[in-house]
């Protein structure tokens, strides 16, 4: 007999995941708290099908999902709409990771749409620093991507570990970003959620954009007067008023903000009311000690500021003049490096 904390416990879980109401919750707690079981007042007060109170319990709630044909290997991460998992393919034995939609984001509509929609997205987009996506598919009312597996960690999981990046590392992430997110525009992308848990450091050093889940194409970049779009924190000044058309300058100015968060540490605006971040995205001038305090240099300091400019007109204007201005200014740093040059030169006369 499970313990009723455990069996508490349990109806939470059920709560939190959306596949129980919080009303029906509260129907069956007097019992369930006096020792019944959770799955025999599922069965015989609410009436659902003893299969699939079965499957709950067998997956704890959903969290850990039941996928025919594939083998759960671990959780890689969790999202406001759905959940990653580590998976082998039974049939390839080939791994991928798959993104899972939630049961309360399942029941969405709109919800469903998008994710649907970001998949496709990813299944038509190709580029060495994007995500692949292998399809969509559907396992009874479970909707699922399968998403290439990637051996690494995003900047955020990187960031949260203590490390803070040095110039020239920071902007070898961010030119590599740009070049992505150049293909992404040129292909009538807008990202509009750029943001350093959507970018990830391969084990071979290499970088990846993986999510899409905001991306619009087209004149789906105009967002409704009442909708602001994307990641608080990271959000351009005209995204943050709402209702603005979000363009690839809005996405630049989205990566001005990693770039500085990733070479300082914290986010150039923070506070625990949204309201607050979005008023100093829009009013606020970038001031930051750290700029000046920590020997970073007066060119990845331009680099910041103009990509976090606050009039559009005064950002970089494409990712091409991003690009183009950062790898000359990693080129001359290498330039300088005497080390570096004697090794180029070496494998130049083997």
């Amino acid at each position: 007999m499970t313990p009723p904390n455990l069996e508490i416990k349990y109806l939470a879980t059920l709560v939190h995941r959306g596949h129980l109401s919080r009303e029906d919750a509260e129907r069956i707690l007097p019992a369930v708290q006096s020792g019944a079981s959770v799955d025999d007042e599922l069965i015989e007060v609410l009436e659902w099908d003893p299969r699939l109170v079965r499957k709950l319990r067998r997956t704890r709630g959903g969290e850990i999902p039941e996928i025919p044909g594939y083998t759960i290997l671990g959780k890689l991460g969790t999202g406001g709409t759905a959940d990653v998992f580590r998976a082998r393919e039974k049939k390839t034995n080939k791994q991928f990771a798959l993104k899972i939609l939630n049961a309360e984001s399942t029941r969405n509509a709109a919800t469903r749409k998008a994710f649907v929609a970001e998949a496709r997205l990813l299944e038509r987009l190709s580029h060495p620093g994007l995500v692949r996506c292998a399809g969509i598919a559907k396992s009874g009312a479970t909707y699922f991507s399968r998403l290439e597996f990637i051996d690494g960690k995003t900047l955020l999981e990187v960031l949260d570990a203590g490390r803070i990046f040095d110039e020239e590392a920071a902007l070898r992430v961010v030119m590599e970003v740009a070049q992505v997110l150049g293909y992404l525009e040129s292909e009538g992308v807008v990202h509009r959620d750029v943001k350093s848990g959507n970018i990830m450091l391969t084990a071979l050093g290499g970088t990846k954009l993986i999510d899409l889940g905001f991306a619009a194409e087209g004149k789906e970049s105009d967002a409704s007067p009442e909708k602001t779009v994307g990641t608080v924190a990271y959000l351009s000044p005209e995204q943050a008023k709402g209702g603005a058309a979000a363009d690839a300058r809005s996405d630049i100015y989205s990566l001005g903000v990693t770039l500085f968060h990733i070479v300082i540490g914290h986010l150039p605006f923070e506070s625990s009311d949204d309201r607050e971040i979005l008023r100093m995205q829009i009013m606020d001038s970038l001031s930051s000690p750290e700029l000046k305090s920590r020997g970073i240099s007066p060119h990845l300091q331009y680099f910041i500021e103009k990509m976090m400019a606050k009039e559009v007109e005064h950002r970089y204007q494409s990712w091409t003049e991003l690009a183009e201005d950062i790898q000359d200014q990693v080129l001359g740093r290498e330039g300088l490096d005497f080390e570096a040059q004697a090794r180029r030169d070496s494998k130049r006369r083997r």
